[in-house]
């Protein structure tokens, strides 16, 4: 029955898949929170500070992320909407002037230029059409909300089941040590947490790394774009930082989404954009990353090119994310163990 207790074990992850989001969700607020905590009123030893610090620096920290969600979406969508419109009421002009050009520049080619001379687009037919298939456009859009309703679902499902996490942190990490000790031996068990301990630095030390180093480099392109006078610069800006916390490559995808809204008003900045986009990203990967990140992370550029290579091929754009920190630290434990052997021979 092995294909049965593969199904079965199918259906188990995909139930359990809010819960080890909610796992996630968890550990980053928890980074937030412990940094809130540490400032909580520090002077005053009221019993009231006590009670009131894990609910209320809990609070803030979920209305910290909320907020940076909420302001991204408020930059950045509206302005990506009027950059589609402007773009889709412009293809059918760029279209027109394309062969325009190619027949005025296509005379040593006879056949070309009488193909190009005879190519012509009914772009009224072109809009009934789409117009006629609104009916499956309709039917797609009742599919994607359903699917969205289910996904928005699971994510408020996931948010409280990390607050409960958060919660009771403390006491649930007591559990975990006590249970390991019961089933491993000293040795392992110390071997063991320290596994874990050193996971723990990596991954804490690479999220408020990347996070510094996205809302930097925003921040740089926002105000570069104002200088150079660039349209769309908050909103490229943003969209830069955001995509700025896939390592590598979410750099290149905020300049091809940059580079495409500036195309929509003003095409000849385009090359100039990319070119500033150029400078600021080797600016931000020799100067910005290595003293913000790298350093933190500890792993020579070769391997987080690596790990972002193998995470993003095995799981997406999680895999990207949790790549560069799960390489690090087996980096780290191997260097320990081979530092270790090397002393003991």
């Amino acid at each position: 029955y092995f294909d049965e207790i593969l199904a079965f074990f199918g259906q188990v992850g995909g139930v359990s898949l809010p819960l080890v989001l909610g796992c996630g969700i968890a550990y980053v607020l928890n980074i937030i929170m412990s940094a809130m905590e540490r400032h909580y009123f520090t002077k005053k030893d009221d019993p009231w500070v006590a009670k009131t610090r894990r609910q209320v620096c809990l609070a803030e920290s979920i209305y910290v992320v909320l907020g940076i969600i909420f302001l991204l979406i408020r930059v950045v969508a509206p302005e990506l909407l009027n950059a589609v419109l402007l773009l889709g009421e412009g293809i059918p002009v760029y279209v027109e002037k394309g062969i325009e050009w190619a027949v005025d520049h296509s005379g040593g080619i006879p056949a070309l230029k009488d193909w190009l001379e005879s190519l012509a687009i009914d772009w009224p037919k072109i809009i009934q059409q789409f117009l006629g298939s609104l009916t499956d456009i309709l039917n797609s859009t009742v599919e994607l909300v359903g699917v969205l309703t289910g996904s928005i679902v699971r994510l408020f499902m996931s948010l409280i089941f990390g607050i409960y996490l958060l919660s009771g942190k403390e006491r649930l990490l007591d559990q975990a040590k006590r249970i390991l000790k019961v089933f491993f031996k000293e040795k392992d068990y110390t071997r063991l947490f320290h596994v874990v301990t050193v996971a723990h630095h990596t991954f804490t030390s690479y999220i408020a790394g990347q996070c510094t180093e996205a809302v930097i480099l925003g921040s740089l392109c926002t105000v570069g774009m104002l200088i150079f006078r660039f349209p769309y610069a908050p909103m490229v800006g943003a969209l830069v930082g955001a995509t700025a916390l896939l390592p590598i490559i979410g750099a290149y995808i905020g300049a091809i989404v940059g580079a495409f809204m500036i195309l929509t008003v003003s095409p000849g900045q385009v090359i100039p954009f990319i070119c500033f986009l150029v400078i600021l990203q080797q600016v931000e990967g020799n100067l910005i990353y290595p003293k913000v990140v790298g350093s933190s992370v500890g792993l020579p550029g070769m391997w987080i090119l690596a790990a972002v290579t193998v995470g993003g091929g095995l799981w997406g754009i999680p895999g990207m994310l949790i790549g560069v920190p799960m390489t690090a630290t087996v980096y780290k434990l191997f260097s320990e163990y081979i530092h270790t052997r090397d002393k003991e021979r």
